[in-house]
């Protein structure tokens, strides 16, 4: 080997050495130390949070009991997410303590941090956090206060629940109504009726429009809260976005009530069947989850309510059939001065709870088959249905309401049978006597 070549290996031979010495020296003089604290700060007196590395500045401040970006643009914030991030600022502990007085900053990366954070109570005192490089393991990384001398380590993912960009800590919603204080919902799907549903006096759903009919609680429900739940994609390009928006196809626009007043959002889908929104409560276009397109893309049939019966899980307390009544007194089923039983009595009332509906016709008729009429809520609630056959198709109608229900044939048999075989409770055996 050369004389200058085996300078050179030797050269990087005392370099690589000098950083081996230097990583060690680093792991063993820190001193495990998980209950050494940086910070200790009572979380709600945390009154601003400032995170700067060299791209730029984010401003979180607590205004009116809300958390709100002030930079780098003024933006509502997502409340959970910053309200961890100050959790994790607010009793933020080390994993070790490096050194107990460090003189040079420059091998821990805080000469320049990567993130220098600045938390600031409603008093006005401030605490100056300073974030570095990763340690050589990479699991965690080098923390220390301006005011203290110390450094120290903290585990990876506690820098990442601190380190955050502007689109972490923005509120991504793209509705922000009280579901709550929810009085209407309006939906417009392309190439279908317009359908409105408004609260009734229960509380519960009801189909406004195109006409009146009883909705399916359940899947309104769904629908409040997929629309609640609406975020921004904010991994697709702005621009591309409004683009795609604008050449795109309509698929709905869902309006929303309030106390506070109306929110709105209108989806397109492209020809990848992409979808974006445009929503009353935020500026821009923005790409949307296709879930949420697909369950916006519903029809009248898909919201009516399919079951015959209201009364659910509550405990009906009369059954009137064409030929007998039973009335609950206490936990016995009675018809006149007789004690059913009660096993049987409860079948009826399974069959009458699930009998749903299989279509929904705008026709229907024939001769009366099996007509019940339950009591419920207190007293507070009649239903009463009336099955009728036309041909070999069953019909049913609830009193007082339009709507035609088509019911297979199947359901009718087992509502007649459990009717069929209510029975007198059987008294027990009289005790025989026993000789003395």
């Amino acid at each position: 080997m050369k004389p200058t070549g085996l300078l050179i290996a030797v050269g990087v031979l005392a370099v690589l050495g000098g950083l081996t010495w230097w990583s060690n020296k680093k792991q063993s003089s820190a001193k495990a130390d998980t209950t050494t604290k940086i910070l200790s700060i009572p979380s709600d007196s945390v009154q601003e949070v400032q995170l700067k590395n060299p791209q730029q500045t984010i401003d979180l401040k607590h205004e009116n009991g809300k958390w709100l970006m002030t930079q780098p643009e003024a933006l509502s914030a997502d409340q959970d997410t910053v309200t961890t991030l100050v959790s994790n600022l607010s009793a933020l502990n080390a994993d070790t303590v490096v050194e107990d007085k460090a003189t040079d900053l420059a091998p821990y990366g805080l000469k320049t941090p990567a993130v220098d954070v600045h938390v600031i109570e409603k008093g006005g005192k401030t605490d100056n956090l300073l974030i570095g490089d990763e340690t050589p393991k990479g699991d965690a990384s080098y923390v220390k206060l301006a005011s203290d001398p110390r450094v120290f380590t903290i585990a990876s993912y506690v820098k990442n629940n601190i380190d955050k960009a502007p689109n972490d800590l923005r509120d991504k919603r793209l509705l922000t109504f009280d579901s709550d204080k929810l009085t209407r919902v309006d939906l417009e799907a392309a190439g279908k009726p317009e359908i409105e549903f408004g609260k009734n006096g229960q509380n519960e759903w009801q189909i406004v429009k195109p006409r009146p009919l009883r909705a399916d609680g359940g899947t309104v429900d769904t629908l409040v809260s997929n629309l609640k739940d609406a975020k921004m994609d904010l991994s697709e390009d702005a621009g591309k976005a409004s683009k795609a928006f604008a050449a795109g196809t309509k698929t709905a626009t869902a309006t929303l009530t309030d106390s506070s007043g109306n929110q709105s959002i209108e989806l397109r889908k492209d020809k990848d069947n992409n979808y974006y929104a445009q929503s009353s409560v935020v500026a821009g276009i923005y790409k949307v989850s296709g879930d949420l397109g697909k369950n916006l893309d519903k029809s009248l049939d898909d919201f009516r309510n399919k079951k015959l019966f209201d009364f659910g899980f509550s405990d009906p307390s009369k059954i009137e059939l064409k030929s007998v009544t039973y009335v609950k007194s206490g936990d016995k089923w009675m018809a006149g001065a007789k004690t059913m039983d009660n096993t049987s009595v409860q079948n009826l009332i399974d069959k009458l709870r699930d009998l749903s509906a299989t279509t929904f016709d705008e026709k229907g008729g024939g001769e009366a088959v099996f007509e019940a009429a339950v009591t419920s809520n207190m007293g507070k609630r009649v239903e009463r249905v009336t099955i009728s056959k036309q041909g070999n198709q069953y019909f049913a109608k609830r009193e007082d309401e339009p709507g035609i229900y088509g019911i297979d044939s199947k359901s009718v048999d087992d509502l007649e049978k459990a009717a069929s075989d209510i029975k007198e409770t059987v008294p027990p055996a009289a005790a025989k006597k026993t000789k003395t």
